[in-house]
């Protein structure tokens, strides 16, 4: 079995990942089975550098707060502010720490120096404002499309002025009150405020649908498609504000699919702009259902891969990420019997592996799920691999 197997995988390079594909993808999905690490990260970089210069490539989109990504995207265009304003401000979940990133945001850089803008590389993140412990206020994204609508659209058509949706929003600190996560009676999603809020959210998105054609003349496709994710962060906020203050069983189960498809709106309007490589946890890429334990309780849910695979089809391709040992938290050489045991005993320290061939060289010998000593690495699920179009293994995850 072991010849056969080698004879699934080749070099990690993007000609090799293009020859697994029936088509270059809009969106080329490399999921990661853990986060922070740089090693990872490196991986993700040398495809993407490989994806612009060989397959066209313009954009990369990673899991980090969509709208503190607009500051990475405004440097790596155009120059504003510096590189260590872009990491500082312009990635959540403790990802601007990282060197890996910071490389790969001042290579972005210093490619589109002196490019017309056509050619440029672009940055989005793809999550919601959200973090573990809760979720932040909506002011940010629903200021910000009022004021794009009151200067550039009809201003008459506004459903409320600044003043009301200030009033509204009230004090930022009542929408972030990190208890409500586990206690719903702290959240005031579904106070008559925000129940107000959400209508007038609503009205705001269908103004700004409405007035399409004169606001991308007056203004640009850019500035346009900046209102758009204004709009749509704001409405996913208040939905997930509404769904922290239920107090039904469905509660977490609603939340952790309404990230997932606060992502997914994402990432379908990253694929309007063109090619671009998505690099986010393989939980958040694959096209099965996801699943995890939380407080006693099993969810499951939809992956914001799996809705833009159903709505994109060939023009969505996704490859896992599976890999050897993270000895720095516990996670040794991996069993023999395990996928990740069988890749582990090849002499590559990274490839990229022929998931359809893998498929037949295993025949009906199906490995088994590794068991992670580490809370913080999944280990890749065997039966997912009929839904990858390949997988990535890196032997080793020295510490970053």
């Amino acid at each position: 079995m072991a010849t056969d197997i080698k004879d699934t995988t080749h070099a990690l390079t993007a000609t090799a990942v293009m020859k697994l594909l029936p088509a270059r993808p809009r969106l080329l999905a490399l999921g990661e089975p853990t986060h922070g690490e740089d090693t990872l990260l490196d991986v993700r970089d040398e495809l993407f550098r490989q994806l612009v210069e060989q397959e066209g490539y313009r954009t990369i989109a990673i899991e980090s707060d969509c709208l503190m990504g607009l500051v990475v995207d405004d440097y790596v265009v155009s120059g504003k502010g510096t590189l260590d304003e872009a990491m500082e401000r312009g990635f959540s979940h403790g990802f601007g720490a990282s060197a890996a990133n910071r490389d790969m945001v001042r290579w972005m850089r210093e490619y589109n120096d002196g490019r017309p803008a056509p050619e440029r590389l672009r940055f989005a993140g793809i999550d919601g404002p959200l973090e573990i412990t809760g979720a932040a206020s909506p002011r940010q994204a629903l200021t910000a499309l009022h004021g794009y609508l009151a200067l550039h659209g009809d201003a008459g058509l506004l459903p409320c002025t600044a003043e009301t949706l200030d009033h509204l929003l009230g004090a930022d600190a009542r929408w972030t009150e990190p208890a409500a996560m586990m206690d719903p009676s702290r959240s005031m999603g579904q106070s008559a405020g925000a129940r107000e809020l959400r209508l007038l959210a609503d009205d705001l998105v269908a103004l700004l649908d409405e007035q399409t054609p004169h606001l991308i003349a007056a203004t640009s496709r850019d500035d346009w498609d900046r209102a758009r994710l204004y709009g749509r962060t704001g409405t996913g906020l208040l939905r997930y504000h509404f769904w922290m203050a239920d107090t039904s069983p469905s509660r977490m189960t609603r939340l952790v699919g309404l990230r997932d498809l606060m992502m997914a709106d994402n990432l379908l309007a990253v694929a309007e702009r063109g090619p671009a490589l998505v690099h986010a946890h393989n939980a958040h890429l694959q096209r099965e259902k996801s699943s995890m334990r939380m407080g006693g309780l099993r969810l499951g849910w939809w992956s914001a891969g799996a809705i833009v695979s159903a709505r994109l089809g060939e023009e969505y391709a996704f490859l896992a990420t599976a890999l050897g040992t993270i000895r720095h938290h516990g996670v040794d050489a991996p069993p023999a019997d395990t996928l990740e045991g069988l890749l582990y005993a090849l002499p590559e320290d990274r490839c990229v592996v022929d998931a359809s061939r893998l498929t037949a060289a295993l025949g009906d010998a199906r490995p088994a799920t590794r068991v992670s000593p580490y809370y913080g690495y999944a280990p890749f699920d065997p039966s997912h691999l009929d839904g990858s179009d390949g997988l990535v293994f890196v032997k080793d995850v020295p510490r970053s």
